[in-house]
């Protein structure tokens, strides 16, 4: 049986049952945050209890490395679209210790692509769109200051609004324990 079948199987039982709906809940954020943090699997569960998130509490968005790479990325977009359509009033990056964009190389990924089949012909390709393969594939040194990065792209946005919390945290993937690199309520002037 396929990973897909599978999935299959169990949504039919978990819709017949209605095991859904212990789930229900609006689409605004309910502790009006919106959280950026890796698609690691050992955050799925561990992060939201760590920072007693409950199911509708947060928007929560995941990419590799909580890392925003562009300004104008889908990543940045979620952000504004959370903040102003969705009733979120509070951001929060939240990076992790052990993560494996920390000094990821892009000659490492671009040779497993190969051995997979990919042609580097295809990769030149992405170089002709004008994308820089080698910055865009490596990863950071120190999650810290990958954080802090991530916070100060969302700070320095031209679309956030004035006055917007931006935190930065890291989480120890192994206890849960939160380390605040950034508090975002020290930059909030009262106007």
């Amino acid at each position: 049986m396929t990973i897909l079948q599978t999935i299959l199987d169990h949504n039919d039982t978990f819709v017949k049952e209605k095991k859904y709906e212990k789930y229900q809940t609006t689409k605004f954020p309910n502790k009006k945050l919106v959280v950026l943090t890796c698609m690691d699997t050992r955050l799925t569960e561990l992060l939201p209890r760590a920072m007693n998130l409950k199911n509708g509490d947060a928007k929560i968005i995941k990419n590799a490395g909580a890392v925003i790479s562009h300004p104008f990325g889908s990543i940045m977009r979620s952000i504004v679209v959370a903040l102003y359509e969705l009733q979120a009033q509070e951001v929060c990056i939240v990076g992790h210790h052990g993560c494996g964009m920390a000094g990821l190389k892009s000659s490492s990924v671009l040779a497993k692509a190969e051995e997979r089949g990919v042609s580097m012909e295809k990769v030149e390709t992405v170089s002709f769109a004008g994308i820089n393969i080698n910055e865009w594939l490596n990863g950071f040194s120190n999650v810290e200051e990958s954080v802090m990065h991530s916070v100060q792209m969302v700070k320095k946005h031209p679309l956030l609004p004035p006055n917007t919390p931006v935190h930065g945290l890291v989480i120890c993937p192994e206890t849960g324990k939160l380390d605040l690199i950034v508090d975002g309520y020290e930059d909030i002037t009262n106007d």
